[in-house]
């Protein structure tokens, strides 16, 4: 019973320990590992099972061992940030694999990948024919990227000349049937606004699981009942409409009226709605 206490106290401790050295070496130990890395994951891996377990050896010296680990890793760490020789020799450089639609066989070899395992990798990023891959690189990570050749892109707006606006991360507003105070204010929302945007769908708090406000001010939210589906606001479509039934209207006082002040008036009003309502057309219909 007492070596059973013993082990759990050990184990506890050791817990505590890695978890407060795991946090030291950053988030880079829990994502993509570099070789140096990996092992020196493994190594503190096995030294915290010896600290709590070992019932035959002083555990303190597993904790000299597990903070000197730590301690090279976060040498090594800082060595990489200061000097780029450094991360070339630990991390290795990126291996160039496809080069203008051309496989090269020479660099397979020396990453030891075979014409399958290129294949599979270039198909998870929805390239099925090699020639269609411009270029592509493995990462130090393992990881292979590409590029494709200009006509096997995607069609993006600024292909199309069309200039969009910067998209700004939405609001968590609502979480689990209780309102967010917090994000509320950060972006100048509050309570009462929200809860008149929840009456117009029938909705109270309590019936959201999730609820988001976007950077134009909109409420999306997600409801218990996934049986209902609640639709999504209409503002910006309204807004887009009233505009062009505005542009329509003075255009048509224009034609219509025979006073040439007036025309003159309703022309120049008829152009700056029209260069406004193109402005704002990115932003009111996405």
């Amino acid at each position: 019973m007492a070596e059973g206490f013993e082990v759990a106290l050990r184990t506890l401790i050791s817990v505590v320990v890695l978890f407060i050295l795991t946090k030291l070496l950053g988030k880079r130990q829990v994502s993509q590992l570099s070789m140096f890395e990996y092992i020196t994951g493994i190594t503190i891996g096995s030294l915290a099972a010896y600290i709590s377990l070992d019932l035959q050896s002083n555990w303190y010296l597993g904790l000299i061992s597990l903070s000197v680990w730590v301690a090279v890793s976060f040498a090594m760490e800082f060595l990489q940030i200061k000097s780029k020789k450094v991360r070339d020799f630990v991390d290795s450089t990126g291996t160039v694999l496809i080069q203008n639609g051309k496989v090269l066989e020479e660099n397979l070899k020396k990453e030891r990948l075979t014409t399958d395992e290129l294949m599979e990798q270039l198909r998870k990023k929805n390239a099925f024919r090699f020639a269609d891959v411009e270029f592509a690189i493995m990462e130090p990570s393992g990881d292979i990227n590409i590029l494709l050749t200009r006509e096997n892109q995607p069609l993006t707006a600024k292909h199309l000349g069309i200039k969009v606006s910067p998209e700004e991360a939405p609001q968590t507003v609502i979480m689990d049937g209780k309102m967010l105070d917090e994000p509320l204010a950060e972006i100048g929302f509050s309570r009462g606004w929200v809860n008149t945007e929840l009456e117009k769908l029938g909705l109270t708090v309590d019936n959201v699981f999730l609820g988001q406000i976007d950077a134009f001010g909109q409420l999306f939210v997600d409801i218990y009942d996934d049986k209902i589906t609640v639709p999504a606001p209409q503002e910006k479509t309204k807004l887009f409409i009233s505009l062009k039934k505005c542009e329509a209207d003075i255009t048509s006082f224009g034609l219509s009226t025979r006073d040439k002040s007036a025309k003159r008036m309703y022309e120049q009003c008829s152009r700056e709605l029209t260069k406004m309502i193109k402005e704002l057309e990115p932003v009111l219909k996405r």
